[in-house]
């Protein structure tokens, strides 16, 4: 099957959607204020050595200078052993370091209120199964792939594709568990260009300047997401399109041919009817052409999938009405999870089969659509109470992590006390208030709909307590409050 790319940059963020026979089927999206500085690497001037505090401080040509301590000086330790680190204790900073001496740095982690950025002179870039350590000649593998074979399986897979003249070490990530030999050389070749532009780089520029920028989404998109079944990538901005231009000229020469510019008079993501499939995806239901429909739940812990049938009422009996209801639901499932990039543990809830040829026809159809999912995903049979267990793997936050944020009226319970609740509330608050102390009035400040039941149907409550406590109440509406907010004031 076919699949657009589609990337809308604007200067606040930038957007990607993948797009397959008419249909979106993943979104990105990367904000300008959260990329952060870490990662990065400069051309620093060192501006002042502590040799009491074991550290330095360097201009990086940000607005305060970055911090480098002692421990974070690669060239400071005598490295042995198979992760390259000592016991040793390491050599003084003030005989490694000179005030004015330039170096090559990167930020491990970004500027906080009044820190500046910390910095290490061991660089490491990160590909998209690699991890190059021009610095270091050893090849690692990452702790989460645990099976003894398949790590040294790994390990020569990759010394294999190394040339020979190649000094540097790499880290292997989860990602290259199911890399071909063709996807980890590329990766190779990616790293081992980039670390040529960073050397390049520090003997041509002054000092303070930027060397390496980790790659922005739209550069990442380029590398990372396009394949054999890429058909066109679509920019819409000019000057962006013109960047990933020269950005694919020196990295991924093979996507230059469908890189595209739209120059469409409609909003590229409006022609594509991405802006709705957004609003869709942050929803609870979700409706399927036959008529049933999925209700998604996210929380903490988990996210649970229900099926349910609805409209529905195909087919020759009530079990084929389920089964293609629930064949239905495997698709929009698959695609919901990468839509929303859904992870962790999730709960799938189909409508109950008897038929166990339907059972596993189902779920031998979920497996199927989320085999084409790029994020690692487990999934286990129908449990005894009917559930199907699955878990995906966490990459990044949810969409609606990204896009929302938890109501302020609810907070985040999904639903608000009744105005009936609330009027009880503040009858059980002025009887306290009442008891505590002797104000000449009480005034009760809400919103509109309560203080509207408090002059309809609950008047006769508040006039007996009023009687009660032998005070005069007032109401009074505050039309910024929601429906939970109140305030009792004693006059």
């Amino acid at each position: 099957m076919t699949e657009d790319i589609l990337i809308n940059i604007t200067p606040q963020e930038t957007r990607v959607a993948l797009v397959v026979q008419g249909a979106v089927q993943e979104l990105h999206i990367e904000r300008t204020l959260t990329r952060g500085l870490a990662g990065n690497v400069y051309l620093g001037k060192v501006v002042r050595v502590l040799p009491g505090m074991q550290s330095a401080f360097i201009d990086i040509g940000l607005e305060r200078a970055a911090f480098l301590h002692v421990a974070d000086i690669w060239e400071a330790r005598p490295h042995d052993g198979a992760n390259g680190s000592s016991s040793a204790p390491p050599t003084p900073i003030e005989k490694i370091l000179f005030d004015g001496q330039v170096l090559t740095v990167q930020v491990i982690k970004d500027p906080i209120g009044t820190k500046g950025a910390r910095l290490s002179t061991q660089i490491s870039i990160a590909g998209r199964m690699l991890v190059y350590l021009p610095q270091d000649k050893h090849i690692g593998i990452s702790q989460k792939i645990e099976k003894e074979s398949e790590r040294e399986a790994l390990r020569a897979r990759l010394a294999g594709l190394l040339p020979p003249d190649e000094k540097g070490g790499y880290i292997v990530r989860t990602q290259a568990e199911d890399a071909s030999d063709a996807d980890l050389a590329a990766d190779v070749d990616y790293l081992r260009k980039t670390w040529g532009a960073i050397m390049t780089g520090a003997r041509t520029r002054p000092a303070t300047s930027l060397l390496y920028q980790d790659l922005s989404l739209a550069q990442r998109v380029l590398r990372d997401f396009v394949h054999d079944e890429t058909a066109a990538i679509l920019v819409d901005s000019r000057e962006n399109y013109l960047k990933l231009v020269e950005f694919a000229q020196v990295y991924t020469p093979s996507v230059l041919s469908r890189l595209q510019h739209y120059t469409g008079e409609r909003p590229l993501f409006d022609l594509y009817g991405v802006e709705e499939e957004i609003l869709r995806a942050l929803g609870r239901r979700v409706d399927l052409k036959s008529g049933g429909y999925l209700i998604v739940d996210q929380t903490e812990a988990m996210t649970t999938i229900d099926v349910n049938t609805g409209g529905f009422v195909g087919g020759r009996n009530f079990a084929d009405t389920i089964f293609k209801t629930n064949l239905e639901a495997a698709h929009a499932i698959a695609r919901q999870l990468r839509l929303r990039n859904l992870g962790g543990i999730i709960i799938l809830d189909f409508i109950d089969m008897e038929n166990t040829e339907h059972r596993n026809a189902v779920l031998a159809e979920l497996k199927k659509t989320l085999s084409r999912d790029r994020t690692k995903v487990s999934v286990s049979g129908f449990s005894a109470l009917g559930l199907v267990e699955m878990t995906r793997k966490r990459t990044r936050e949810s969409l609606a992590h990204i896009l929302c944020e938890p109501c302020p009226a609810c907070g985040g319970k999904g639903q608000v006390k009744t105005s009936r609740t609330i009027c009880y509330e503040i009858l059980r608050e002025l009887l306290r208030e009442a008891k505590q102390f002797n104000p000449r009035e009480f005034r009760i400040v809400a919103s509109q709909e309560v203080v509207d039941l408090f002059l309809e149907e609950e008047s006769q409550h508040l006039a007996m307590l009023g009687d009660f406590i032998g005070k005069r109440i007032s109401l009074q509406v505050e039309r910024g409050y929601h429906q939970e907010q109140y305030d009792v004031i004693l006059m």
